[in-house]
């Protein structure tokens, strides 16, 4: 298994040379840049400052897209705005070198049975887009915490199969929807070589995910203990305390010899 661990969040850009080089001594190999309340690097020379410096690092960088996006609106110009968010998201990793753009997909609104075709249709549209613009980066719908939003394990999984998207499988809202991880059914809706993950502490409840929390080191070996050895993985924690988790994480990986 290549496996390379690392937090969802950079900072600002003014702090953000700086703080991959403190990550690389810290161990990581992977941040995810946190466009989640709006894309705040603006400018391609400061995108291709921050993706030179990521790669002599050897540090991968993937993007989370806003939350503020539905492609299952009944508004077809929220769908529309939707896309737009995600392509502006894809433009500027394309200009980082970031492999990926994590997003949620949607909600279910009235007509559940209909959602998936509707949002499969969104996601055909951008990777069309991507195609047109000769761009390499993939999109990634998340798996989803809450019960009544869209973003089960095996809905992700048909995106996958439907549209040729990617994916990103976050352990720890599946736990939070599912009330456990299957791991071997995660393994067989997803036998792609790369994996995509988000993993952290989370506390739920009856409808799902109610919050993250610090992750704390049995389910770090829990995770280690159940994933697959015949894949490429990265992992990005979220979790409040994401720099000392990541730090734990990679102690732990390394003193079971991942």
């Amino acid at each position: 298994m290549k496996m390379k661990i690392g937090p969802a969040g950079l900072g600002p850009v003014k702090e953000a040379l700086e703080r991959l080089e403190d990550y690389h001594a810290l161990g990581f190999r992977a941040c995810e840049i946190a466009f989640t309340y709006g894309v705040y690097i603006k400018k391609k020379e400061d995108a291709d400052l921050i993706g030179k410096k990521a790669r002599e690092l050897e540090i991968d960088l993937s993007i989370h897209a806003p939350y503020w996006l539905n492609l299952n609106s009944s508004e077809k110009e929220k769908i529309d705005s939707s896309i737009e968010r995600i392509l502006n998201c894809c433009e500027v990793g394309e200009w980082l070198g970031a492999k990926t753009v994590v997003f949620h997909a949607g909600y279910y609104g009235k007509n559940k049975d209909e959602a998936y075709g509707v949002i499969r249709d969104g996601v055909i549209k951008i990777m069309e887009e991507i195609k047109k613009r000769n761009w390499n980066i993939k999109i990634a719908p998340e798996t989803m915490g809450k019960v009544n939003v869209f973003g089960s394990v095996e809905e992700i999984s048909n995106l996958v199969n439907d549209t040729g998207c990617s994916f990103c499988i976050d352990f720890a809202h599946i736990l939070a929807r599912e009330k456990n991880v299957d791991y071997e059914k995660i393994k067989k809706l997803f036998p792609n070589k790369k994996w995509h993950c988000h993993f952290s502490g989370i506390v739920y409840g009856e409808k799902g995910e109610k919050h993250h929390k610090t992750t704390e080191g049995k389910e770090w070996k829990e995770l280690f203990s159940n994933l697959p050895k015949d894949r490429d993985i990265i992992i990005v924690n979220e979790s409040p305390t994401m720099i000392d988790d990541c730090v734990e994480g990679i102690k732990i990986a390394k003193s079971i010899r991942l």
